[in-house]
């Protein structure tokens, strides 16, 4: 059963404001212009209601000025009334001609973009060309939205292409706003020297306007051994999973198996891990209840990370299963929204699985990028070809242990093909499918202190997009995109494969879509380019989507395969060049500075 809509985190979810700006000039212009431009607003407020909803599945609200703007006053008044309904996203609209620097939003911090009317009779295509000169003269990057085709002027229909306009920018901007405010939650530090742990404080205020929280693992072993956890939630999570975790074969050597008494103590404490480290990103009123007032807050992290290796994992069991669970859709309370939990505190990637999730509202995997396979390579060492989607070679995604269950692909889509859903579309069936197809895997050799790994590999034929935020010294941070599927091979064959690096993690063999040329040139490429062995994986194609929100943050994108029409950046950018959108994105981004300097 699906649980309620709830908000986890402190503050009001943000809202879309929505400005119909006009010809302020009375005697006739400004009448005629009243209702056809108030429409305009309610349509564009109908749009985004209806098809966009916050990851927690409330639906979207949009607040649209109580007047229409025809100048400084009015849009003042907007802005203080945006201020008190806490609009994070401005949407401004119009059939005909405007006063620009009279009637623009100036809020530096809110993404913005106006829909300039495609009409000829009072052309709102004029004041979309002179308030974009405007937004760039004064340095506040907007997005221009103008339909391909002349409508006619009072024609209600929002176009396909301005619609998908709308929208992309909209959820966007969305996860821009809701980013806002929140913290990220590092549990321990740096595991094993990767730099992507360093929480770099600088980056997550002035790009996200997020703040960071620290709590060493030892709060851990503090809140376990001192019962600082819901007992009751502790029994039933604990006989859910006896119930729906099953394990899968222990590979250790003899000398290094776990007894049957230690694996079910591992399994207590790694269920104990899961509810604590909930309660650590988002409180839980219990607590209170218990007498433990400063613990129930929470801090309000709208992700986390969890170092383990090694200070943990040498002597405690694995995060492995909380991780898992946690980035999961669903767990022994119901189907739920999963949260951002990175392995190793990853911090960059788990900024990538934010943004993801923002955008799809769906769970996110976690993934070291392993290998590249090329085609000679599996040949040599199988004997046998890659096929199909597979035949220029395959990049073997594998985790160190944990992985949503919502990537074992046994969710489907209307169609039937496998899919990654929002947690309101997931049925129990699907959970329960989910849970079939994962075996937990006692921990291998080098996790000394026990615990399960998730085992599982996922279907084919998924539309996939990896992705991962980088921080460049004397650049900053940067973004790489790679949309493409996922792929099955045959068992003879990925047997072979998975079993040189490790058989108790989770699989998902990768293959980007190729262009033929730079980065994408072969999947060779795309490996050889990529900034760090980890990388981040939403449902779907959705870099284009992931190219605009970066756009907002000021984050240049590095590398991608998105086709040049769903590329979206504010209008400022082509300014910055337009025969190599790479090369002005890196211009325009280190001009502008991040969104909250």
């Amino acid at each position: 059963m699906s649980q309620p809509f709830v908000n986890r985190y402190k503050g009001s979810l943000p809202k879309i404001g929505i400005r119909p700006v006009l010809d302020g000039r009375q005697g006739g212009i400004r009448e005629s212009l009243e209702n056809v431009t108030m429409e305009m607003a309610r349509s564009v407020a109908r749009l985004l209601s209806d098809n966009l909803k916050h990851s927690g599945g409330q639906p979207v609200e949009c607040v649209i000025a109580d007047t229409t703007i025809g100048g400084v006053a009015e849009a003042a008044q907007a802005a203080e009334k945006f201020r008190r309904e806490g609009v994070g996203v401005s949407i401004t609209v119009t059939p005909s001609w405007c006063y620009p620097t009279e009637t623009i939003d100036t809020d530096s911090t809110i993404p913005k973009a106006i829909w300039g009317f495609n009409g000829t009779e009072r052309p709102g295509a004029v004041y979309l060309a002179a308030a974009m000169s405007a937004h760039n003269q004064k340095g506040l990057p907007a997005f221009a939205i103008y339909g391909k085709d002349v409508q006619d002027m009072g024609d209600k229909e929002i176009t396909p292409d301005v619609a998908g306009k709308l929208l992309q920018f909209a959820k966007s901007a969305l996860a821009v706003a809701t980013l806002r405010g929140k913290s990220y939650l590092s549990m321990g530090n740096v595991s094993m020297g990767i730099a992507g742990c360093i929480a770099d404080e600088s980056f997550f205020q002035r790009y996200l306007g997020m703040r960071n929280e620290y709590v060493d693992m030892t709060e851990f072993v503090r809140r376990i051994e001192m019962g600082i956890y819901d007992k009751d939630e502790y029994e039933k999570a604990l006989q859910w999973v006896k119930e729906n975790c099953r394990e899968g074969e222990d590979v250790n050597p003899p000398h290094l198996k776990r007894t049957r008494e230690q694996k079910d103590g591992d399994w207590q404490t790694v269920v104990k891990m899961a509810l604590i480290a909930r309660d650590l990103m988002v409180g839980n009123p219990k607590l209170a209840e218990m007498g433990y007032g400063e613990e129930a807050h929470g801090r309000n992290a709208i992700a986390a990370g969890f170092q383990g290796q090694r200070a943990w994992t040498d002597y405690f069991p694995t995060g492995d299963f909380m991780e898992a669970i946690l980035t999961t859709s669903f767990d022994w309370n119901g189907i739920r929204e999963p949260y951002t939990v990175s392995t190793e505190n990853d911090t960059l990637n788990a900024v990538t699985m934010m943004f993801g999730h923002l955008l799809t509202n769906a769970a996110q995997l976690f993934a070291d990028v392993r290998t590249y396979w090329s085609p000679d390579a599996v040949e040599r060492v199988t004997g046998k070809k890659l096929t199909g989607r597979a035949e220029n070679g395959v990049i073997h995604l594998i985790n160190s242990g944990p992985a949503s269950l919502d990537w074992t692909g046994a969710q489907k889509s209307a169609d039937g093909t496998p899919a990654i859903k929002p947690f309101w579309d997931i049925s129990e069936e699907e959970a329960q499918a989910c849970l079939e197809a994962t075996q937990w895997r006692p921990a291998i050799d080098f996790f000394r202190g026990g615990g399960f790994s998730t085992d599982f590999t996922t279907k084919g034929g998924i539309p996939a997009t990896m992705a991962r935020v980088n921080l460049i010294a004397g650049v900053g941070p940067v973004l790489q995109i790679a949309e493409g599927y996922t792929v099955e091979l045959p068992d003879d064959v990925h047997d072979i494969l998975d079993r040189r690096t490790d058989q108790t993690w989770p699989t998902t063999w990768f293959v980007p879509n190729l262009t033929g040329e730079g980065a994408f040139q072969d999947v060779y490429s795309v490996m050889n380019n990529w900034g760090s062995n980890h990388c981040a994986v939403s449902f779907g194609h959705i870099g284009g989507d992931l190219i605009t929100l970066a756009s907002m943050l000021r984050i240049p994108v590095s590398m991608h395969n998105v086709p040049g029409d769903r590329v979206f950046r504010p209008a400022a950018w082509s300014a910055f060049g337009t025969s190599d959108p790479e090369g002005a994105d890196y211009r325009a981004c280190g001009v502008y500075g991040p969104l909250y300097k």
